[in-house]
């Protein structure tokens, strides 16, 4: 997921989230530049060995984003042979129907983040651009709490995070089995411990049991995307990703 470079603008000296998303944002909006820098990116994801990618809003937000950005996003998508499993954004009612656009357009049949589940033009929007929406937790301590916001909202379900119940303290492989059928999507992370902040880790390193979580995944039947997931502050994770990505197929075999 391109969310794990949050912190490359800032040189891996990054304080906060917000400051990370602000420094991204920054230098992704100007068009004349978005071309170079978003390749770049999907290179690093290619090298990697990924043939997916899970595209954070920072990177092309609805805000800034352009028809232009976005043909351009989906030009180097296409060359570098990647497919979009999700789109992640955090938006207010105001640009709903624009994120749905951007969507459908970067190919990704699963929104997800945190955008306005009352709305009464969601369902309506999704079925119109061929997609699901995905809430992801971050503050919601229980799945049931999550179960309640969505409802039963049609193409509405849950991205679990399950580096953010580790940090709620809430066991992450008995939060996918509670859920069930109703995860859409998986951001995959380890925390190094309970209770903020939020750290996130390699596989292992944490206080989440990744292998227990794929495991449940396959026992509930899981079968879309899993997004490896790791935002260090301080270092680029890039030599730990791939490690972590092997980590996860060896699960999945």
């Amino acid at each position: 997921m391109s969310a794990n470079y949050v912190a490359r603008e800032l040189g891996y000296r990054m304080n906060e989230w917000g400051e990370g998303d602000r420094a991204t944002q920054a230098a992704f909006s100007p068009l004349d530049t978005f071309a170079e820098r978003f390749d770049a990116i999907l290179a690093d994801v290619v090298d990697l060995g990924f043939d997916a990618i899970d595209v954070w809003d920072a990177h092309l937000n609805p805000a800034w984003a352009t028809d232009d950005h976005v043909a351009a996003a989906r030009e180097a998508l296409d060359r570098r042979s990647l497919r979009v499993t999700t789109y992640q954004a955090y938006v207010g009612a105001e640009r709903l129907e624009r994120t749905c656009e951007i969507a459908e357009r970067l190919g990704a049949p699963v929104l997800s983040g945190n955008a306005p589940v009352d709305d009464e033009r969601l369902p309506s929007l999704l079925e119109q651009h061929g997609l699901r929406y995905a809430l992801e937790n971050h503050p919601e301590p229980t799945p049931q709490v999550m179960l309640d916001k969505i409802g039963d909202r049609p193409g509405v379900g849950i991205c679990i995070d399950t580096g953010w119940f580790g940090t709620q303290g809430y066991d992450a492989v008995r939060a996918i089995e509670e859920i069930g059928d109703g995860v859409h999507q998986v951001h995959l992370k380890d925390v190094f411990h309970e209770g903020l902040p939020h750290e996130t880790c390699r596989y292992g390193a944490g206080v989440v049991d990744i292998e227990g979580c794929v495991r449940a995944l396959k026992r509930i039947g899981y079968t879309d995307a899993i997004s490896v997931e790791h935002e260090p502050e301080t270092h680029d994770p890039t030599d730990e990703i791939r490690v972590m990505r092997e980590q996860v197929l060896g699960w999945l075999a």
